[in-house]
């Protein structure tokens, strides 16, 4: 069997386990943030915990899709939005609570919060934080308590620390002992994980994505093999 056409076994069961414990219920939403080793770590950070899809508002530097930055895209997926509003309403449409880090008077320990229910945690730009829109427009405000001089984490060591407490309740409550991912979304990341050269080439000539059988095996007809000018002999 070619390598065109196959995974090893060895790493479709590595991709497989990975995707048994994705929480497709559990969230992050970037709001302009923009520096590029805070993206960078936040996704870690994400698919550490099993972050399916995170969210971000950007408006400019779209080039920060593009970079290096993003590297594990692969494994977590990121759907941008236009604004906060927008961004903010498709999460509620989703029953999502929407918990938004800011410290106000309505704001309460991050450890109070019960992230076995479908969340998304709003992290706001580097500088100033979270708008004044989404802050209006989340359910909760939350803090991370401090006692030192400085007030502030940064923006990627806060979402860790938010994103393991939420995994440990998740974990204590048996959430990552189920499959809750859907098999279409694990068929995406099976494809594109298993077979980067293949996916690069179903996206530059908008073919559809085929099928990864229990073997790491491609099932796929003739005709989708000639339209990649591959054959599947």
């Amino acid at each position: 069997m070619s390598h065109l056409q196959s995974m090893s076994i060895a790493r479709y069961q590595k991709i497989r386990g990975l995707l048994s414990k994705r929480q497709p219920d559990l969230t992050l939403l970037l709001e302009e943030v923009h520096k590029p080793h805070n993206v960078s770590a936040v996704i870690r950070s994400a698919d550490a915990v099993g972050v399916h899809r995170i969210h971000a508002v950007w408006q400019e530097n779209d080039s920060l899709r593009k970079g290096t930055s993003l590297g594990s895209q692969i494994w977590v997926d990121i759907q941008r939005h236009s604004s906060t509003d927008e961004a903010i309403a498709h999460l509620k449409s989703e029953k999502m609570q929407v918990l938004v880090t800011n410290l106000d008077n309505n704001a309460i320990d991050f450890r109070d919060v019960d992230y076995t229910k479908p969340t998304a945690i709003v992290l706001g730009q580097e500088k100033d934080g979270a708008t004044k829109k989404a802050i209006a427009m989340s359910d909760q405000s939350i803090v991370i308590p401090m006692v030192g001089m400085v007030q502030s984490l940064n923006v990627s060591v806060a979402a860790a620390t938010i994103l393991y407490e939420a995994q440990r309740q998740r974990e204590n409550a048996g959430m990552y002992c189920d499959n809750l991912l859907p098999e279409a979304e694990a068929q995406k990341i099976l494809f594109e994980g298993g077979f980067p050269v293949l996916h690069r080439e179903c996206v530059k000539r908008n073919l559809a994505f085929p099928f990864v059988n229990e073997r790491g095996e491609i099932e796929a007809s003739e005709q989708w093999w000639q339209a990649l000018q591959f054959s599947a002999k």
